[in-house]
């Protein structure tokens, strides 16, 4: 036996490290399982280029729980150490990287992470275990086993043990403060969470299955039987050549990693890139809800199929959060915190490829197959939006195939739209306007009059179209945008002719205020429109400036603006006969209640008349009839 002293200047190194991993402190089962992994998967290299000589047998990796001995054991039958490997990888690199680091954290106040300057990340088991032992043989031939034991200070002891196997055992004493890695439940959601997608099988503890025997009369019955629990697929679907991949075995993926989703993919894209920087992954397309905020936080980051993190916003563009699937790099830092993730220049070349690549899938798949590409476009319209919204490489591509859907179902590209409509909806200033509906069903009788003079209307209904109809009108020359609403029908495109009035100033100035009375105070604005005769006689509108910066304000979380009330015009048709007929009206109560029916009625065709108003409506509207 050999007792020693790590050449360290900081005494109490181990109760720092545990205090400023603390928050991470269940990332030590991660960095301990894949040192086992690295370990193996060095001695299957040096089997296949014959310096080992032997039988690799077993290779899987097993980790054990022993709550009565307050132990944790992680096992693996890799390339194991000698005595003096043990010295210089434990005592020596791993240990002075520990005390560089935390000298660091003294004099400039930066934290971005320890484990990644440890190299094999062993200390990190610190964090749980008031005593670590490691029991290794090296594979190489006649290397006498050892075992190296800490109690979590500078002192440590080495000794010569029997060990048959080759490999390395990491025995945990766990903590008292850390008794929770001695729950079975806590260790098999810890090893499901970092090690699901390992290359190497890993076993922790058994698991029942049924098999089916025949009873003494020959009858089926169910048999239980214990066999080891393998925690992870070594050979995920993102690690296979494409071309070995049926659209089912994607699908398959896709419940392994979201069991609780029943809902199908629409298509996935598989990134398989070895220049200028690795790359692997599968990134699904699933279909896009209104409340897309939900859908975040369902990409995976693995570096060489070890788990890194689940929150990848910042990492790739912002509107690829809203896919689900897995990506894979070992050009990404396994241990380095969120920010310089963000500030990594690996991390950015790689969040422009996927960019890229996901372009490239969306124009193939419009290209190639339109039809289909159009009955997926409601479920990834958002996605496609959002993205031409927030990045603008993005959004040079997708202008090839980003669609515009009228009321009545059919799809068009921008160009294709702009010549559709040019002839009858191009305006005096030569601008094609793209009128629009944000509510099918509640503007129904503004999208009917818009028809009834010949005018096509898009179907604009995703929470993020005020922004992108913005961005459309900067980017797209000669266009502006206008719903349905905003105005008189014949002034949504404004023309150089303009019917006569039948009404007088002073008629106006008569009426008006008689108007402003059955208003009762609300926000409306009366003004005074020359529409045709079989135009309504009143009707609501929501001017479009303020209406769509209200909405963009709301979206973007300015709740000062989104809190504002909303403004209309109530618009009074001065050529409508019925309009005429109130102004002759000698009865004054006659005239109100004319004046009230008719207001309400605008109301309800903009489905604002509710409650006592909408009560007071319908026994007026009995009286009159």
């Amino acid at each position: 036996m050999r007792k020693g002293k790590i050449n360290v200047q900081t005494e109490n190194i181990f109760p720092i490290i545990k205090k400023f991993l603390y928050s991470d402190h269940e990332i030590f089962l991660r960095e301990l399982i894949s040192n086992a992994v690295d370990a193996t998967q060095k001695l299957k290299t040096l089997s296949s280029i014959g310096e080992f000589k032997g039988d690799l047998g077993d290779t899987r990796i097993e980790v054990k729980l022993d709550s009565k001995a307050k132990t944790l054991t992680i096992s693996d039958k890799g390339i194991g150490m000698t005595a003096d490997e043990v010295e210089k990888y434990i005592n020596q690199i791993a240990f002075s990287s520990a005390e560089e680091w935390i000298d660091k954290v003294k004099s400039t106040g930066e934290n971005n992470g320890i484990i990644g300057h440890f190299g094999l990340g062993f200390y990190s088991s610190f964090m749980v275990a008031k005593k670590v032992e490691i029991q290794t043989r090296s594979c190489q031939k006649g290397a006498k086993a050892v075992k190296w034991e800490c109690e979590g200070n500078p002192e440590f002891e080495i000794s010569e043990i029997k060990k048959k196997a080759r490999g390395t055992d990491i025995i945990l004493h766990i903590a008292d403060d850390s008794t929770e890695f001695l729950e079975e439940s806590r260790i098999l959601a810890l090893l499901k969470k970092y090690c699901k997608f390992l290359p190497v099988e890993i076993l922790f503890g058994k698991e029942t299955e049924y098999k089916t025997e025949k009873d003494e009369k020959g009858e089926d019955k169910q048999v239980p039987v214990e066999k080891d629990r393998i925690i992870n697929n070594p050979k995920p679907a993102w690690t296979q050549k494409p071309a070995d991949l049926k659209d089912e075995d994607y699908k398959s993926f896709y419940r392994e990693l979201y069991p609780l989703t029943f809902e199908e993919p629409l298509f996935n894209i598989h990134l398989n890139v070895d220049y200028p920087f690795t790359l692997t992954g599968i990134l699904y397309f699933p279909k896009v809800k209104q409340n897309f905020e939900a859908q975040r936080d369902k990409i995976q980051l693995y570096s060489n199929q070890v788990f890194v993190t689940d929150s990848v916003e910042g990492i790739v563009p912002d509107f690829l959060t809203l896919l689900h699937g897995v990506l894979d790099s070992p050009d990404i830092p396994l241990n380095v915190s969120r920010s310089f993730l963000q500030s990594d220049s690996n991390v950015k070349k790689i969040s422009g490829h996927i960019t890229k690549k996901v372009a490239d899938k969306l124009e193939d798949l419009f290209k190639s197959n339109r039809e289909d590409f159009e009955k997926k476009w409601d479920d990834i319209k958002i996605f496609i939006q959002y993205g031409m919204i927030s990045d603008e490489k993005f959004k040079e591509r997708a202008q090839k195939f980003c669609l515009l859907k009228n009321v009545d179902g059919n799809y068009f590209t921008f160009d294709e739209y702009k010549t559709h409509i040019k002839t009858n909806q191009t305006d005096k200033d030569k601008k094609v306007v793209h009128i629009y509906t944000s509510q099918k069903e509640e503007q129904h009788s503004f999208i009917n009059a818009a028809k009834d003079r010949g005018f096509d209307v898009l179907l604009m209904e995703t929470p993020i179209d005020s922004h992108f109809i913005n961005m459309l009108e900067s980017t797209l020359e000669d266009v502006s945008f206008v719903r349905v609403d905003a105005d008189v029908v014949e002034k949504l495109i404004n023309k150089d002719d303009e019917l006569p009035s039948k009404l007088s100033d002073d008629q106006k100035d008569k009426l008006k205020p008689l108007v402003e009375k059955q208003l009762e105070n609300q926000t409306f604005q009366v003004v005074f429109e020359n529409l045709s005769e079989t135009d309504q006689p009143m009707l609501i509108t929501q001017p479009e400036f303020m209406r769509r910066m209200k909405d963009m304000s709301a979206m973007g979380g300015m709740s000062y603006m989104g809190n504002m009330p909303d403004t209309y015009n109530l618009v009074i048709n001065t050529n409508h006969p019925t309009i005429s007929k109130i102004i002759d009206e000698a009865d004054e109560g006659n005239q109100s209640k004319i004046i009230s029916q008719l207001i309400d009625l605008a109301m309800l065709s903009k489905n604002l008349l509710k409650g006592e108003k909408l009560t007071t409506f319908v026994k007026r509207s009995v009286d009159l009839i």
